[in-house]
């Protein structure tokens, strides 16, 4: 691998930072310390730092004054579940952990910023996007609906996240789709409660919640292009307190992902007619609500290109998988890339030990990447603007 040299040299201080990170993990738009902390090391390299934007998100600015612009963005929020971990820098947090490596993309991040603040060789501006609530709670959406790309005008956006599964020292993207939509969704039926004797003087919620459950998972296998990834998950029920009784109301809930907008929107016109369809036949009510929500991943494919040949660059060819299988996980970059073009990118978290799925108790992001993705984000940044034409 070949890491930039003078940012080998402070590894520890990054290995440092991001374990200290990781035992004060914030959950989303409460990431404050968090922020604090990135602003304070920002400053303190001479980066220009803008703070608040969707609360807690922060935007570092390095710029010569003239040039193209790029933005390099990470996540900074955690998750709300127990750590089951036993090392030093475990969760400080009852109920909260960073179990998606949000640590060590924060901490890459300000690797690269250091780096370029010191020892950056370009032309143009790098903006430095530290993310609030990426975990489902619409950060960037947010951040953009607060103007982001406004005040802080960039002519590409590029992200990057660990990949468990994939070998450390690895990286994996590709052109167009790479990651689903996501739409989260609740449906409420409204039937009538009676007692469990007389099912007939009632309209039971829990048989119909059967009944639509199974015809939900119709609308992929039937009403969807067999070519075409789709998947609908319901993923909780929630009706009735007693043995005897027969409630009046029942929920639902899941998600919707695919790859390609004009399914997504099938997906959730069908998710409405089905649930209203399958209610009403049996004289009761549905009610759906659509939650969060986030597009797909839609990688520009020059950008993909460049952050492959950067990747090589760096990790070597037989290290850089150009065509990865698009994912069903969703990103709420995606957002970003709505607006600008741009690229998203796995770096391989490790096979073995350090390299658990995300969003498990026992994760941990693997600190032997942490100074080849600072090298990434570096080089990407200082390829895109010696490259990069303006109109």
């Amino acid at each position: 691998m070949a890491v930039i040299t003078e940012i080998e040299k402070y590894k520890d201080e990054l290995v440092r930072l991001r374990r200290d990170l990781h035992a004060h993990p914030e959950l989303a738009y409460k990431e404050k310390r968090t922020a604090r902390l990135v602003s304070e090391l920002l400053k303190s390299w001479g980066v220009q730092v803008d703070q608040g934007i969707a609360e807690t998100g922060v935007v570092g600015t390095l710029s010569t004054g003239s040039g193209p612009s790029i933005a390099l963005r990470a996540d900074m929020d955690a998750l709300p579940m127990a750590e089951a971990n036993t090392f030093d820098h475990k969760s400080q947090h009852v109920g909260c952990m960073h179990a998606c490596g949000h640590d060590g993309h924060t901490a890459m991040l300000l690797g690269a910023a250091k780096y370029l603040a010191e020892h950056g060789q370009y032309k143009g501006t790098i903006r430095f996007i530290f993310q609030p609530a990426e975990e489902a709670a619409g950060g960037a959406k947010r951040m953009l609906d607060e103007g982001l790309f406004d005040s802080f005008t960039v002519d590409a956006v590029f992200g990057m996240h660990n990949w468990p599964g994939l070998a450390a020292g690895s990286f994996a993207t590709c052109p167009g789709p790479m990651m689903a939509s996501l739409d989260c969704f609740d449906i409420h039926i409204a039937g009538q409660g009676t007692h469990g004797a007389t099912p007939q003087r009632g309209i039971d919620p829990i048989m119909i919640s059967a009944e639509l459950i199974g015809a939900l998972q119709t609308v992929v296998s039937r009403n969807i292009d067999p070519n075409e990834p789709a998947v609908i998950s319901i993923t909780k029920m929630h009706a009735g307190d007693a043995h005897n009784v027969i409630p009046a109301q029942a929920h639902l809930g899941g998600g919707i992902r695919c790859f390609n907008p004009k399914i997504r929107e099938i997906l959730c016109r069908r998710i409405v007619e089905v649930a209203e369809g399958v209610c009403s036949a049996h004289g009761a009510f549905a009610e759906v609500e659509f939650l969060t929500q986030a597009p797909a991943v839609i990688n520009t494919p020059e950008s993909a290109e460049l952050a492959c040949q950067v990747a090589t660059d760096i990790a070597g060819g037989e290290k850089v998988v150009s065509n990865v299988a698009p994912v069903m996980v969703s990103e709420d970059f995606s957002y970003m890339l709505e607006k600008k073009p741009g690229c998203f990118m796995f770096i391989g978290n490790g096979e073995g030990e350090g390299g658990c799925s995300i969003h498990n108790p026992n994760y941990d992001f693997n600190d032997d990447v942490l100074t080849l993705g600072s090298s990434y984000w570096v080089k990407l940044a200082e390829s895109f603007l010696s490259e990069a034409v303006v109109d």
